[in-house]
């Protein structure tokens, strides 16, 4: 089975073990020494997660997979979910950080960051990981940014 009841008994969620497995192909997929472009790198998520959007119940996301036919799509807790998608899209900021390297600064001031926050993070001491969840890079990487890329989100979000 690849989901489980939640603690209190009330609701389904995706068990940990399938969590677990998706987190490794992920981790598998944006590694920073693959020596892939990120538009590749959003392909190849895009390609992994769509089998994994079944475990959303969203409307988005089940047409995406044997036309509408979902056997995980009665997950309803969706927090887990939701965490990943954030994970992944903080993978992506550091991986184009880091691929920045020396331009970040115009990089960030490019998409709308201002002057003091691009300064402060491009001549931060923190490695890409930390920098990665600041709000420049948050703001210069939105999440609609990669949604616009092909990026599947596993859990809508709750506007």
């Amino acid at each position: 089975m690849s989901f489980t009841v939640s603690r209190n008994g009330s609701k389904l969620k995706v068990a940990d073990q399938a969590m677990d497995k998706l987190k490794d192909r992920i981790r598998e997929l944006t590694r920073r020494t693959r020596g892939r472009r990120l538009e590749q790198i959003v392909a190849e998520l895009r390609k992994a997660l769509l089998g994994w959007t079944g475990f959303c119940s969203c409307k988005t996301c089940i047409p995406a997979i044997h036309g509408g036919q979902s056997n995980f799509g009665i997950a309803e807790v969706m927090s887990p979910l939701r965490d990943i998608d954030k994970w992944i899209r903080r993978k992506l900021r550091c991986h184009l950080w880091k691929q920045w390297g020396r331009a970040g600064y115009r990089e960030l001031r490019k998409r709308g960051v201002s002057v003091r926050e691009a300064w402060n993070t491009s001549k931060s001491a923190h490695g890409p990981w930390r920098l990665s969840k600041t709000p420049a890079l948050s703001l210069a990487l939105p999440a609609r940014t990669f949604a616009q890329m092909g990026l599947p989100a596993l859990a809508e979000r709750q506007v």
